[in-house]
């Protein structure tokens, strides 16, 4: 197959991407399995954008730099937070709905670590209705072509340049050439037991990229949500932040708020610090912890939260009433593929966008609903520069390089390989939200050196761990037991990985 832009993924960066190439050329859209199946449409909680009278992108230039724990970088901050509100409007202009208020205005919501109310919603559903509107828009393009079920396992690389990209189809093996490449590929939470993420989130951009020879970043890096449906038999579902900033509260067995034993900002702390907060006491007490949202309006928890609702009466449960156990899950991987600003990767000819990618934009702990922003505008603008890539070259200052020593990355990811232990519970156990060099050591032991046809899961996973074995302090969301302490002397730096 041939075109002009090849776009692998379909979630809010892809086809705010695709958008941008109306008219620009022939554009082929990969997707690992239905078009709606990843990320974006799991994406509860929101959008923040400061698009308020009384906000401003100051203000949240100010709460995404406090979240990230000092490794923001502060020239992707600053493009996400100006031109979001730009974006976001032009998102309601595209039919996106959002929830309004009584008397017409958007109805913004506040979520942890925000100063101000700043998240627009839909219901409970935003990510899913922001998917819609760009679907939408993209799919009536004639230049644009979709292709679903089409798993990627390989870049083509030739003369140091991505060429395009392989994919399987369930048999055949089919290469797409393109002038350019956009990886928006998603998230990598279903390298672990416990996640939010559908499964299709394994990771495979990251690895296919690195193995190409693309560098990654902060991949030691990972959000574990604080709040996720913990019922025997059910999936960990999500449980927005949106809950707790409508004034739900973590309680333990004995029904006590519990957080500010932990944190001064209690529920509404940054959600690494909640999410080892909910393990702290339950270690503490010997028993589940709970959300409840026994002070709410029944009425109103169920209108404002259907799918939540719905979720929990799956379980048994009624969400208004009840009192819902919780517990952390992988949720969002601040690290990836190194980008600039336009998306440009390190690899001549490819871009990422999105989860994905690695701008620096989060540092060590995304801001809340930060990353359907980051989609929108990271993914706007990769595709505006995809349009003209030969302008400008990759530039990232303020990376340190941490080489591997490794084979070469001329070997694919469409095999699979059995491990004595299931990876994804390795990844739990030892590189979850707690980790010491024992069992992160431990852990790579298991995984092992790369080798030819192994799992896209088991590149991701040693990556992870090496990054979070090699950064011997506590920042953000990572956390070290035996380097409890934060070391500006010694990490405040981002480092990152290529194939040596």
């Amino acid at each position: 197959m041939q075109a002009d832009f090849l776009i692998v993924g379909s979630g809010i960066a892809a086809l705010r991407a695709a958008a941008a190439l109306e008219r620009a050329g022939d554009v082929i859209v990969l997707t690992k399995s239905d078009p709606l199946a990843g990320n974006t449409g799991y994406a509860q909680g929101g959008i923040a954008a400061a698009v308020s009278a009384d906000d401003t992108p100051d203000l949240h230039f100010a709460d995404t730099i406090a979240a990230g724990a000092g490794l923001c970088d502060e020239t992707a901050v600053r493009v996400l937070v100006e031109e979001g509100p730009h974006y976001v409007r032009e998102l309601v202009e595209w039919g996106a709905q959002f929830d309004r208020a009584a008397d017409g205005s958007l109805a913004l919501g506040l979520e942890a670590a925000h100063s101000r109310r700043r998240v627009l919603h839909a219901h409970d559903a935003t990510g899913r209705e922001i998917g819609r509107a760009l679907w939408e828009r993209v799919a009536p393009l004639p230049n644009v072509r979709v292709r679903d079920h089409a798993r990627v396992v390989s870049l083509i690389v030739e003369n140091g340049c991505c060429a395009g990209a392989a994919f399987v189809d369930g048999v055949n093996e089919i290469d797409v050439r393109a002038a350019v490449t956009l990886l928006a590929t998603g998230g990598a939470g279903h390298v672990y037991s416990e996640t939010t993420n559908p499964p299709v989130a394994t990771g495979d951009g990251i690895a296919i990229a690195w193995r190409a020879g693309a560098a990654v970043a902060d991949m030691e890096f990972v959000q574990f949500h604080p709040t996720a449906l913990k019922v025997a038999g059910q999936p960990r579902f999500l449980l927005s932040e949106a809950l707790r900033g409508e004034g739900a509260r973590l309680v333990n067995a004995d029904g006590e708020p519990f957080m500010t034993r932990y944190e001064a900002a209690g529920d509404l702390a940054p959600r690494d610090r909640v999410a080892r907060g909910i393990v702290r006491e339950a270690q503490r007490t010997g028993a589940d912890v709970y959300l409840t949202l026994d002070r709410l309006d029944p009425a109103f928890v169920h209108r404002r939260f259907p799918l939540i609702s719905e979720a929990c009466r799956r379980a048994g449960l009624d969400l208004a009433t009840d009192r819902i156990p919780v517990g952390p899950a992988a949720h969002y991987v601040m690290g990836g593929v190194v980008t600039d600003v336009d998306g440009r990767t390190t690899l001549p000819g490819l871009f990422a966008a999105g989860e994905v990618a690695c701008t620096g934009v989060h540092g060590a702990n995304r801001l809340a609903s930060n990353s359907l922003l980051e989609g929108l505008v990271f993914g706007a603008r990769a595709g505006a520069a995809m349009r003209k890539p030969g302008q400008s070259r990759f530039s990232k200052p303020g990376l340190s390089p941490f080489p591997g020593n490794r084979d070469s990355p001329g070997f694919r990811t469409d095999g699979q390989i059995e491990l004595s232990v299931p990876i994804r519970q390795l990844m739990w156990d030892h590189a979850g939200l707690f980790r010491t060099a024992e069992g992160l050591s431990e852990l790579l032991g298991h995984l092992g050196d790369p080798a030819a046809g192994e799992d896209t899961c088991v590149t991701v996973g040693r990556l992870i761990a090496r990054a979070a074995l090699r950064r011997e302090e506590s920042r953000g969301a990572h956390f070290r037991l035996d380097f409890p302490e934060r070391d500006d002397w010694h990490w405040q730096r981002r480092i990152s990985d290529t194939v040596g």
